[in-house]
C-alpha cells in the first residue's frame, strides 16, 4: 500500500513550459526573440541599433523583456503584446512527445505548469505537445498579473500582485515574490515541492524560496540547484522517487481539454 500523501516526501511538482517541456533547438525561444524585438521596433518606436543590447539587458534585469520595457515606463497593452511576440511563433516545430505523456502522467503527484507566458501560449504548447490534460492547472502571466482594477484607497488591503499590477509593473519569474505568489496560490508546501526550469535565476530564487530545484536543458547544476537534467525526459533515472513516493493517482483533469485546464487564479 502507498504511503499517505501526508507523509509523501514530495506532494506537487511545478513544471516551466518553454524550454523545460521541449528543448531550445526547437527554435520557439529564438522565434519569440525576434517578435519581441520587431514589436519594440514596429510598435514602440525604439531605435533599431538599440534593441538587441536591449533586450538582453531587461531580460537580465528583469526576467523577461516585457517586465523591463514595463519598468522603464514604456505603456502598451499586455494582451497586444502577447497576441504579437506569440502569435506568429513556429508552433508546429512542437510535435507530441508521447514519452513524456507517459512519464508526467505516471507521476502520482499534483502536477501544474508554471510560466511567465500567457495562457493563450500555455495553452498551444501543451496541445501541441500532447500534453493539455496532464495537469491540475496553470499558473501563468495572468495569474499573476490580473486585471482587476484595485477600489480600496486603504494600501493595507491591497495585496503585493494588485498593487505591482496597479503601479504597471510586472510580476514574473525570477523574482522571489513570483514564486511566493505562485506558492501561495497552488497551496504548495515548498518543501515537499519540485521545481523544473530551464533558467539558472529561476531555479535560485525557487530555492530561496524553499523548493527542490531541478535545472533542465544542461548536465551541470547552477547555483541553487539541487540536481541537472539535460532533457526532462531523464527525470525517471535522476529522481526514481517521485515515483517510490506514493500509490498512482488519475490526473485531476484527466478528461479535459486543455483549453479548460484550471488557470489559478
Amino acid at each position: 500500500m502507498g504511503a499517505a500523501v501526508s507523509e509523501a516526501k514530495y506532494e506537487c511538482l511545478l513544471f516551466d513550459l518553454d524550454d523545460t517541456l521541449y528543448p531550445f533547438s526547437s527554435g520557439i525561444c529564438v522565434a519569440c526573440g525576434k517578435n519581441i524585438e520587431d514589436y519594440m521596433r514596429h510598435r514602440l518606436q525604439i531605435e533599431e541599433s538599440q534593441i538587441a543590447e536591449m533586450c538582453l539587458e531587461l531580460y537580465k534585469e528583469y526576467g523577461t523583456t516585457m517586465a523591463g520595457l514595463k519598468a522603464l515606463g514604456y505603456q502598451f497593452d499586455n494582451d497586444e503584446y502577447h497576441a504579437y511576440v506569440h502569435g506568429k511563433l513556429p508552433y508546429q516545430a512542437l510535435k507530441p512527445d508521447p514519452l513524456l505523456r507517459n512519464l508526467i502522467l505516471s507521476m502520482p503527484q499534483r502536477k501544474m505548469i508554471f510560466t511567465n507566458a500567457d495562457k493563450a501560449h500555455a495553452a498551444r504548447v501543451l496541445s501541441r505537445l500532447g500534453l493539455e490534460n496532464c495537469f491540475e492547472g496553470i499558473i501563468c502571466f495572468e495569474t499573476l498579473n490580473p486585471t482587476e482594477k484595485v477600489t480600496t484607497t486603504r494600501r493595507d488591503n491591497v495585496s503585493n500582485t494588485d498593487r505591482a499590477n496597479r503601479e504597471g509593473s510586472i510580476l514574473c519569474k525570477p523574482s522571489l515574490e513570483a514564486i511566493e505568489t505562485a506558492i501561495r496560490i497552488a497551496k504548495i508546501d515548498p518543501k515537499k515541492t519540485i521545481f523544473f526550469d530551464d533558467n539558472a535565476k529561476n531555479i535560485a530564487a525557487g530555492k530561496a524560496a524553499g523548493l527542490h530545484t531541478v535545472l533542465v536543458g544542461r548536465s551541470v547544476p547552477v547555483p541553487g540547484a539541487d540536481l541537472a537534467l539535460k532533457s526532462i525526459h531523464n527525470v525517471k533515472e535522476a529522481l526514481p522517487e517521485i515515483w517510490q513516493d506514493g500509490k498512482q493517482t488519475e490526473p485531476v483533469l484527466a478528461a479535459t481539454a486543455v483549453e479548460e485546464t484550471t488557470v489559478l487564479a
